[in-house]
């Protein structure tokens, strides 16, 4: 034991970095849960929506959804979530999966739905990016 106290005073540096990287792998296993959502990747998605009957949420600008958007996916643009989250009452048994461009504002909307009692509330790992380069299609 005393070897090891010696090795990390003598290289606090590579001790500290071990202990950043190592905090990061945790923060990275518990986050999800923490802020509210899970992630799912867009097989998991396809999954959840053929299976289980989950909701797409899409919460990009209206700009962004003239790109093309998921296949009977809601449109409520993030801004806008917690005026329009009564719209989203009748889903709040089912799977909502929540999607951006890339993940991020979705993430947020997950927290927001989570507050307001959605149980299974999942972000689309990649957003729609992600759902391309899946090879799955979007509807215009």
């Amino acid at each position: 034991m005393d070897q090891v106290i010696e090795f990390a005073t003598n290289h606090w540096f590579l001790t500290l970095t071990l202990f950043t990287v190592l905090g990061l792998l945790a923060w990275i296993t518990v986050a999800p849960g923490v802020l509210g959502s899970e992630r799912v990747n867009p097989v998991e998605a396809v999954r959840l929506i053929n299976h289980e009957g989950a909701v797409v949420l899409d919460v990009r600008a209206d700009s962004e959804i003239e790109e093309g958007r998921i296949l009977n996916a809601i449109h409520i643009p993030q801004p806008s979530l917690a005026n329009q989250i009564k719209r989203l009452e009748k889903y709040r048994l089912k799977p909502v999966i929540a999607v951006c461009r890339t993940g991020g504002r979705s993430a947020s909307a997950c927290t927001m739905l989570r507050k307001h009692g959605f149980e299974r509330v999942y972000n689309l790992g990649g957003g729609v990016v992600g759902w391309q380069s899946a090879g799955l299609p979007l509807v215009k």
